[in-house]
């Protein structure tokens, strides 16, 4: 077995993003979700990034062209009874580029990001390009626009987790798939052989044993079907501070060779890049959906 992209670095929370440089009581609980899209008849990325914290939930938006540069962002700062419900119409290069969000009603699970009883909209120029939620009528009422389909896709996440020993987040691994439930299970208090399962719908997909000879690999699963590249860092958990973050990351279309070989998130000429922006490389380039997990232990 390979040893784990060495992308990762030898402490997770360096490479992590800045938010994984404290302990896992300050670390902020956050969602980033990076959905690819047409402008102008060019590739863009809209990263949303949900967030949680003491003082209260918030949103960023954000638009990057196809060179990375940042076309606009916005930040809706936490609310605690307000901001729950609004717009923001701007102005870029002669564009119009409008937002339109209400969570009002919106139902919140462990993490920031809302499940249902809310929507968030992205216009570019009267088009829709993103629309996120279960209300689409209301949106669509709201902007008074005709019903359409947004051209976005979902093609990376990136997702604070924490717990004891066990870990679970949502993931969608294809364009159609359906939405499957992430389990990681792992137990490193007190023992001298802990191991390492991975769950996909309840049902084991991966085991690693002899974890301390193993604290980072690669595995590939099947999921709906289609190949999953698995990589995991628990350096941390073994050998680190005791509230360090591990970092897993499910990856699928291209096998780790081929990863390798291309000029991809695992690069090694790329190591002096963080991370989170490797993976957007790797997206830019059609390598399919990726799913990167900090998995923060609980005291």
């Amino acid at each position: 077995m390979r040893d784990f992209p060495s992308c990762f670095g030898e402490n997770g929370i360096q490479v992590a993003d800045s938010s994984s440089s404290s302990t896992s009581k300050n670390v902020q609980n956050l969602v980033t979700c990076v959905y690819q899209c047409k402008l102008r008849g060019r590739l863009c990325l809209i990263t949303v990034t949900w967030t949680k914290n003491l003082m209260g939930q918030g949103l960023s938006i954000g638009i990057d062209d196809s060179a990375k540069q940042c076309i606009c962002k916005v930040d809706i700062k936490p609310w605690l009874f307000s901001k729950r419900k609004g717009s923001k119409n701007l102005e870029v290069d002669s564009s119009k580029i409008e937002m339109y969000w209400d969570l009002t009603n919106a139902k919140f699970g462990a993490g920031p990001e809302p499940l249902e009883g809310f929507y968030l909209a992205v216009m570019f120029n009267g088009e829709m390009i993103l629309l996120l939620g279960d209300l689409k009528r209301e949106a669509y009422r709201k902007i008074d626009s005709e019903p359409g389909r947004s051209n976005a896709i979902l093609i990376s996440k990136r997702e604070h987790i924490f717990g004891k020993k066990f870990y679970v987040a949502k993931a969608q691994f294809s364009d159609k798939g359906q939405t499957h439930d992430v389990a990681i299970e792992c137990d490193t208090i007190g023992l001298n052989d802990p191991s390492l399962v991975i769950r996909i719908d309840s049902k084991p997909v991966m085991q690693v044993k002899r974890l301390k000879w193993k604290f980072r690999g690669n595995n590939t699963i099947l999921v709906d079907g289609l190949p999953v590249e698995v990589f995991w860092d628990v350096h941390n958990w073994l050998f680190g501070n005791a509230m360090g973050n591990a970092v897993f990351m499910f990856q699928t279309s291209l096998s780790a060779e081929k990863l390798w070989s291309s000029q991809s998130v695992f690069d090694p000429s790329l190591l002096n890049r963080t991370c989170s922006q490797q993976m957007r490389d790797c997206q830019s380039q059609g390598l399919g959906f990726s799913l990167v997990l900090y998995a923060w232990k609980n005291e």
